[in-house]
C-alpha cells in the first residue's frame, strides 16, 4: 500500500556509500518508476506470449483472513466475464518475514480499513471487530483447497462471506456440499501459492498478477483493467472499469477549522512524495484543521524490508503518479543525512511560517528532479525553493529538537493504529479520532468523511 523502502540488494546498513546510493537511485528506484521502462517491459512481455501463442492470464493470490483479499474476492467473477482472460487462483498465508513487520497491526487495519472502503465499490465486508478464529480460517482454507479451478472461484465469496461472519453453520453446512481438503493438502495448497508468489516476486495476498506486474487488491484493479482494455481484451470497451480509481472530491461545504486532519510524512517515502502537496491542498479546500507531524523513515527507526518490496513500491508508486498526474523521478535516494539535516532545519522553518513548504521542496527535488540532497549544495536548493534563507537555515542543523518532536509524532501515530507512512487521521470537533488510516491511496475516503461530517454537523 504505502511506506518507506528499504536499502536495496542486500546492503543491512542504513547509510550506504555515495556510490551505492547513486547506483540504487540511477538504476533500481528512478528505471524501476519510469513509463518507459514500463512500457518496455510490457510489450517485450507481449511479444514473448503472442510468439508462444499463450493466452492472457492473470494470477490471483487469495489469503483467506486478509479483509482486502475478501473485497478482492467478490470481483474475481466479474473479472473472468468482463475479460477474455483465464484466471488462476492460488491459496496463500501471510508473509512471516520483513516484509511484514507488524503483521498484527497490518491484518487489524487491513480489516477496518476494508469496512471503511468497501461501500465505496459496491462491495460488502462483514462489521466485525475481530479476525476470524483460526478454527474457522483453517475449515475456509480446506474448502478453497479442495476445489478445482473454476469452483475455487465460483464458492470463494460465499466462503469467505460465512468466514469473515463468523458463521461457523454456514462454513459447516459448505464443507459437507463443496467438500474440504485434509490438513496436508491444505498446507501443501498454500505451499505452492506462497512458493509461486514468490517466484513471480511478491509477499502480500489480495494481489492481481498479469504480464511482470502487481496489482494490488481493489485499489490497484483499475490500472489492470486498463492494461487489459488496451489488449483488446475487454468484452465491455464503453463500460465503466468494475473498480474505478478513487478521485479526491471537494464538496460544497468548508469547514471553519472545527475538524483536524493530521498528516504522518517521512522524508524517505515515495507515496509521501507523491500525495503530500494534494494532502495540503484538501486540508486548505475544505477548511480544515492541519497538523502535519513527520516521522523518521521506516529503515531510519530500524523497520525492515527487502529488495522485492522496494522494487514493488517504485513500479507502483510510479503508476500512482501517473495516474494522479503528479511529478515522479528522477529519484535520489534521501536515507540518512539528508532527512536529518532537513528535520534540523524543520522546526525553525515552521517559526518562520515555513514548515510545510520546506518538506514539500524536500520532497519534490529527491523524489521528482532528482536532486543529491547529500550534498550541501542540494540542501541549499530545498531550502531556497521553500523560500527560506539559506545562511540562516544552516545555522540550525545543529538543532536537536527535531529528535523529540519525531519520536513524539510516531508513538501518537502507533496509537492510532498506524505505522507506515504516509498515514491520515481525522479529528472531529472534540478531537475525538473519527478515521486513522495508512496509505496515500486513501486521501480520497478522508475527504469524503469529511464532506460527510460537515453535512452531519
Amino acid at each position: 500500500m504505502s511506506e518507506d523502502f528499504k536499502n536495496q540488494g542486500g546492503v543491512s546498513s542504513s547509510e550506504p556509500s555515495r556510490l551505492y546510493r547513486w547506483l540504487t537511485s540511477k538504476l533500481f528506484m528512478s528505471r524501476l518508476a519510469s513509463l518507459r521502462y514500463q512500457a518496455k517491459l510490457r510489450a517485450k512481455f507481449e511479444r514473448r506470449r503472442h510468439s508462444a501463442g499463450s493466452s492472457h492470464i492473470v494470477e490471483y493470490f487469495h489469503q483467506v483472513d486478509d479483509g482486502y483479499s475478501h473485497l478482492s474476492a467478490q470481483l474475481l467473477s466479474a473479472i473472468s466475464k468482463r475479460y477474455d482472460v483465464t484466471v488462476v487462483c492460488h491459496l496463500v498465508s501471510a508473509s512471516q518475514d520483513a516484509n511484514a513487520p507488524e503483521p498484527q497491526l497490518l491484518s487489524d487495519l487491513a480489516r477496518q480499513d476494508a469496512i471503511h472502503i468497501a461501500p465505496h465499490y459496491g462491495l460488502h465486508f462483514p462489521h466485525g471487530n475481530t479476525q476470524p478464529p483460526k478454527a474457522l480460517v483453517d475449515q475456509a482454507q480446506a474448502i478453497l483447497a479442495r476445489q478445482t479451478a473454476q469452483g475455487f472461484i465460483d464458492c470463494l465469496v460465499e466462503v469467505s462471506t460465512a468466514l469473515w461472519s463468523h458463521d461457523q453453520t454456514t462454513l459447516a453446512a459448505l464443507a459437507e456440499r463443496l467438500g474440504a481438503a485434509s490438513p496436508e493438502v491444505t498446507a501443501a495448497r498454500i505451499q505452492q501459492g506462497n512458493a509461486q508468489r514468490a517466484v513471480l516476486g511478491h509477499y502480500s495476498g489480495a494481489m492481481f498478477y498479469y504480464g511482470k506486474e502487481w496489482y494490488w487488491g481493489v485499489d490497484r484493479l483499475y490500472h489492470l483493467e486498463a492494461r487489459l482494455a488496451t489488449l483488446g481484451v475487454d468484452k465491455q470497451p464503453d463500460a465503466a472499469p468494475l473498480a474505478p480509481r478513487k478521485a479526491v472530491e471537494i464538496g460544497e461545504r468548508k469547514d471553519n477549522g472545527s475538524l483536524t486532519f493530521e498528516i504522518y510524512p517521512s522524508l524517505r517515502s515515495p507515496y509521501t512524495a507523491i500525495i503530500f502537496d494534494r494532502a495540503l491542498k484538501l486540508a486548505a479546500d475544505s477548511g480544515v484543521k492541519l497538523v502535519v507531524r513527520p516521522v523518521l523513515p521506516m529503515v531510519m527507526r530500524g523497520v525492515p524490508a527487502t529488495r522485492v518490496k522496494g522494487a514493488y513500491i517504485m513500479t507502483d508508486c510510479g503508476r500512482e503518479a501517473r495516474a494522479s498526474g503528479v511529478p515522479f523521478g528522477p529519484i535520489y535516494d534521501p536515507i540518512g543525512d539528508p532527512v536529518r539535516r532537513c528535520y534540523a532545519i524543520y522546526p525553525w522553518a515552521c517559526e518562520q511560517g515555513k514548515g510545510n513548504a520546506l518538506l514539500s521542496s524536500f520532497l519534490r527535488l529527491a523524489f521528482a528532479e532528482g536532486v543529491n540532497t547529500n550534498k550541501l549544495s542540494g540542501l541549499q536548493e530545498v531550502v531556497e525553493q521553500a523560500g527560506l534563507d539559506w545562511q540562516m537555515a544552516k545555522e540550525q542543523l545543529a538543532d536537536t529538537r527535531w529528535e523529540a518532536m519525531v519520536e513524539q509524532n510516531r508513538l501518537a501515530m502507533y496509537e492510532a493504529g498506524l505505522w507506515g507512512v504516509p498515514s491520515f487521521r481525522l479529528l472531529d470537533k472534540d478531537g475525538n479520532q473519527v478515521m486513522a488510516l495508512w496509505g496515500q491511496d486513501r486521501l480520497w475516503l478522508f475527504s469524503r468523511e469529511i464532506q460527510r461530517l460537515l453535512k452531519a454537523g
